[in-house]
């Protein structure tokens, strides 16, 4: 047996334990919402259609079933005992490819705070990534006993409740550590080392998350994160597989959805809401991306919830 098999053999029973932990709390299907803060729990009987989305910056693992994310042009899959990494928020094109009643998919995220990810890695002072090492917003790698054990103490704390609040950050913080040690570490150095294009791009996407209803100019943007136009444009869609008004374009959609699905909210006052000033511009838009217009796109999203 080689040094790659035993370590895959050493890591299925946490796989499985982390499986279980899942299972028991998502006992249907259905998005969880847990009470340790960034942290939700997925399970799927059935494949589903492609989803578009906003991944925060966190970390997805699956532990049965299989997922695809599309970004840009390149197709990227993951199932049992692989772990996603975001290190930037990214729109993608999600969607379960291999579930069952059977075998559902099952899965968690954990939404990780940038800020944390700043200064753990300068008390690890760790080395800088070698030289030639391209960035990945969007990662895969393969689950390791440890970090799945974590994520298992991390599901068990939710049986104390009284310990929630001081546990949870102890053990969240572990997991950085552990991510920050791990193969998906050079991906999170090169979002917090200081000046490179990947922090700048970073900062950028921050500010658009927070004044995405207001009107922007790219080139102020570039000045804002210290870039010239067409540097910045270039590493934005580098990184983020889009452009920066297609990015706010997204943004804009994915929270007028949210306003009519969630605060019953009419077509034209979301549009308003996330700073359209054409409701015929924003219907158009809106239906290019989610592939129906406003009204029906919420109808059929409330009738897959209502059958979950």
């Amino acid at each position: 047996m080689n040094g790659s098999e035993s370590t895959r053999n050493q890591v299925v029973p946490a796989i499985n334990a982390l499986a279980r932990d899942i299972e028991k709390i998502a006992q249907s299907d259905g998005d969880f919402m847990t009470a340790i803060p960034g942290l939700s729990l997925h399970r799927r009987k059935t494949p589903t259609e492609p989803l578009h989305c906003i991944f925060n910056l966190g970390l997805g693992v699956v532990v049965q079933g299989d997922k695809q994310a599309l970004l840009g042009d390149e197709v990227i899959t993951y199932g049992p005992g692989q772990s996603m990494l975001t290190s930037i928020e990214l729109p993608v094109v999600s969607r379960v490819t291999r579930a069952s009643a059977q075998e559902p998919l099952l899965g968690l995220m954990l939404t990780l705070d940038s800020q944390e990810i700043v200064q753990v890695a300068a008390e690890m002072k760790l080395p800088a990534p070698a030289r030639g090492t391209v960035f990945r917003p969007l990662s895969i790698e393969r689950l390791d006993e440890r970090l799945t054990r974590d994520l298992s103490r991390l599901l068990e704390l939710l049986d104390q409740p009284a310990l929630v609040a001081l546990l949870a950050p102890l053990i969240k913080r572990e997991i950085i550590i552990r991510l920050l040690a791990g193969p998906h570490g050079p991906q999170l150095q090169h979002l917090v080392a200081d000046g490179s294009p990947s922090q700048q791009i970073s900062k950028a996407v921050a500010w658009l998350k927070q004044n995405f209803a207001q009107p922007m100019q790219v080139d102020e943007l570039a000045a804002r994160v210290h870039m010239s136009p067409s540097t910045f444009r270039q590493h934005f869609r580098t990184i983020t597989g889009t452009s920066p008004l297609q990015y706010q374009k997204q943004l804009r959609l994915q929270a007028a959805r949210q306003l009519m699905l969630n605060q019953n909210m009419d077509a034209a006052n979301a549009s308003g809401q996330v700073g359209y000033e054409s409701a015929s511009q924003f219907s158009r838009e809106y239906g290019r991306l989610f592939g129906a217009p406003p009204l029906q796109d919420v109808r059929r999203m409330r009738l897959a919830e209502a059958r979950i």
